[in-house]
This record gives structure tokens, sequence and C-alpha cells, in this order.
């Protein structure tokens, strides 16, 4: 009963001055806010960047000019590379043999397809590639065939497309299958429509066509267009292997000599998700810095408020002791009132970067989350924060002589 007591009466206490508790609290809130909303939206990311990575089939890597994240050597460096070019990719190709299902891909972006009248929405992709697409970017046929290494040989004018492309093009259940559909001046016979995978964070997986890598050079040239590959080993334990074989291949492709480095970047899937969570690792950090300064000063802001209510109240303080209060009651309502700063502040933070992270995160078309890690870690920091910078108020009113309390005015 003593307990509950003691809490009115540092509830009724912080309702008193109700101004001066918002103003704390809001410092406290802002400290927690900046990091729930940005672990908010990194746990979003990350799983944004998995899903992505997972795209490509199972013990995959990929070969190309320049590196899939690049945060710290200048861009100009990997221009200067040689093109990967078709030549060198089915020399590449060839020399892997049939035990690696290799892929050749390049692409031009925002571009618009068009059958008849209606028009697709000019963010869609034309990729240049072979036979083993299906396999490397983990797509199924649903209706229709793939492209057939006859396509390719032969530089056919057909193409795959993906399930955007049909719901714009063909409405109504209407049959792609042997329709003529037109991508900037060329026109192409649809052969095939994939099954549909849907958008990840606002980014379609099905807008895009699919035509023979060689008909697409045909159509905008092999100048100044690198090829990149996607090489697929048969199984997890021949994947190491694979991928030191490959580099090889490719540097007997390219014509490097052995004093010479790799004029090319070779990444998988799990190399790219561990550069990925190391970034984020940082951006985290620095966030935690942020953040970590922000709770010291509103830390600081809670001792101030405290201090000053501590002199406020001196004659409290000596009727409360003169009637009987111990000194562990003046103690314990004062260092609640201060944690109670420092909690509410903490949960009010919670909910704002729950809120506005989560609102960035659909904005982009991800899914809602809850970072259910950071959000005990902030309300034990809180917790500790109100502890630590009320401690100290909380013991000098506590400290206070009952007498000289009761003359003060």
């Amino acid at each position: 009963m003593l307990f509950i007591e003691t809490i009115k009466l540092a509830l009724a206490s912080l309702r008193a001055n109700l101004l001066r508790s918002l103003l704390t609290i809001c410092g406290i809130a802002i400290g927690v806010f900046s990091i729930i909303a940005v672990m908010t939206v990194i746990g979003a990311m990350e799983s944004f960047i998995e899903t992505t990575l997972t795209q490509l089939g199972s013990n995959s890597f990929q070969i190309q000019k320049y590196p899939a994240i690049n945060m710290s050597d200048p861009r100009a460096r990997f221009r200067n590379r040689r093109d990967i070019t078709h030549q060198v990719a089915e020399r590449f190709k060839q020399l892997m043999g049939e035990g690696a299902k290799v892929n050749l891909v390049i692409q031009r972006r925002n571009l618009v397809a068009s059958y008849k009248d209606r028009r697709t929405n000019p963010a869609m992709q034309l990729l240049g590639t072979d036979e083993n697409c299906m396999t490397a970017f983990d797509y199924t046929i649903a209706s229709g065939r793939n492209l057939a290494p006859d396509d390719v040989a032969l530089a056919k004018p057909v193409c795959v497309i993906g399930d955007d492309v049909r719901a714009k093009l063909f409405p109504n259940n209407e049959d792609p299958l042997g329709a003529l559909i037109r991508v900037g001046t060329q026109t192409y016979t649809v052969i095939g429509v994939t099954v549909p995978k849907g958008s990840t964070m606002g980014q379609s997986r099905d807008a895009f066509v699919m035509v023979p890598i060689t008909r697409w050079l045909m159509a905008y040239s092999s100048a100044r267009r690198s090829i990149s590959i996607n090489v697929q080993a048969p199984d997890t334990a021949s994947f190491a292997a694979m991928q030191d074989r490959a580099i090889g291949m490719m540097r007997l492709a390219r014509g490097l000599a052995p004093e010479d480095p790799n004029d090319f970047e070779i990444f998988s899937n799990d190399s790219l998700i561990a550069t990925t969570k190391k970034i984020t690792d940082l951006i985290a950090l620095g966030a935690l810095g942020i953040s970590a300064i922000a709770l010291i000063a509103a830390g600081v802001g809670v001792m101030n408020i405290m201090l000053v209510s501590v002199t406020e109240r001196t004659k409290e303080i000596g009727v409360r002791k003169s009637i009987g209060a111990k000194k562990v009651n003046i103690l314990a309502q004062f260092l609640l009132e201060a944690v109670s700063l420092s909690l509410v502040g903490g949960i009010c933070g919670i909910l704002l970067g729950v809120i506005l992270g989560n609102a960035i995160i659909v904005f982009l078309g991800g899914s809602v989350s809850f970072p259910w890690d950071w959000a005990f870690m902030a309300i034990a920091v809180c917790g500790l924060i109100g502890v630590g910078f009320g401690m100290y108020p909380a013991w000098k009113a506590a400290s206070l002589d009952p007498i000289e309390a009761l003359r003060h005015e």
C-alpha cells in the first residue's frame, strides 16, 4: 500500500507540472524515436535485400564488369575496365562446359511495350538473354515455352513476357501466345508467359520482356555494352570449386596474363547479403550514436527538471518528513518521478518511430514490421536513464533536514 501511495504521489506531481513534464518527455522521445525509426526501416530493407538477392537460382553466382555494391572506390576506376562482350561471354560459356548452367544477360530499362492500342508503363525492362534465363532468375513458364538455343543462335524475333506485361497488353484473359508486340522499333512474337512473382518494396518483378541476346544486340548494338553472366553450380558441394573454376575460365576468356589482376567482379547471393549487412550495421551504429547523444542530453534535462522540482517542493518534503515519511519514501517518490518521465518518453518515442518507419516501408511497398528487440532495449535504457539521472535529485530531496525544509520559503 505504501508503494502504491508513493506511485500516486509521483504521478500527481508530474500532472501538477504538466508542461515541464511534457517537455522532458519530448527530449527522451526524440532520442528513442530516431533509433527505432531507423531500425524499423533497416529491418525491412534487410528483408527486402535478402528477398531480392535470392531471386537468383540456388547455388548461383554472377560475373560482371562493375561490383554489385560499391561504397568506397570511385566508379571511374571500374568504368575503365573492358566491357564483357558477347564474344567473351560465349567463349567463357564454352570453357565452362556442360557441368555448369551459364546464363548471359544484358538489359535496357524504362521502356514501353505496346500491342494494338495498349501500352505498358514506361518502367519495363527489355532483357537480352538465353535458354538458361528461367533457371538463373528462378522463373517458371506459365504458358507457352522458354527461349530455346535455336532462338539465340538464329537471333529470332521472339520473346517471353512477364505477368505485368501480359496483364497490360492482353487483359480479360486474352491469349498472348503468337501475338506480335512492339518494344521500341522492334517487333517480337510472344512465345511464353512467366508465372507472376509480385513486387518487393514497390519494385515489380514481372515488368519485363525477355528476347534472345543475339536479337537484343542486333537492335541496340554491342558498342559500350557489358554483359552480366550468371553461373549455376549443380549442387552446394561443388559451388566453391565451380566459383574458382569460373574465375580461371574468365581470366582465360579475357586474355589476362598470370600477373594481371582480375578486371571483372564475381559475387554470390551470400556475399552480397553479407556486404549489405555490413552497410546496414554501419547505418545502425551511426543512428545509435546520434540517439545516445540525444538520450544523454535528455537525461541531463531530467536531472535539471528534478533538481528544480526538489527546490520548489522543499516545504512539501519538510511537511512529509515531519509527519513520519522516511528517507526511503522521499527517495522512492522522486526516483519514481524521474523513471516515469523517462519511460513515458521512451514509449512515445517507440510508437512514433514505429509509425514513421512503417509509413516509409508501406510507401515503398514493403510489409509492416516491429523491432521488438530494439523496443525492449529502448525501454531498458530509458529506465536506466531515469534511475541514473534521477538518483542525485532524489537523494538530495531525501537528505533534506525536516526543520530546515519547514522554514524554507
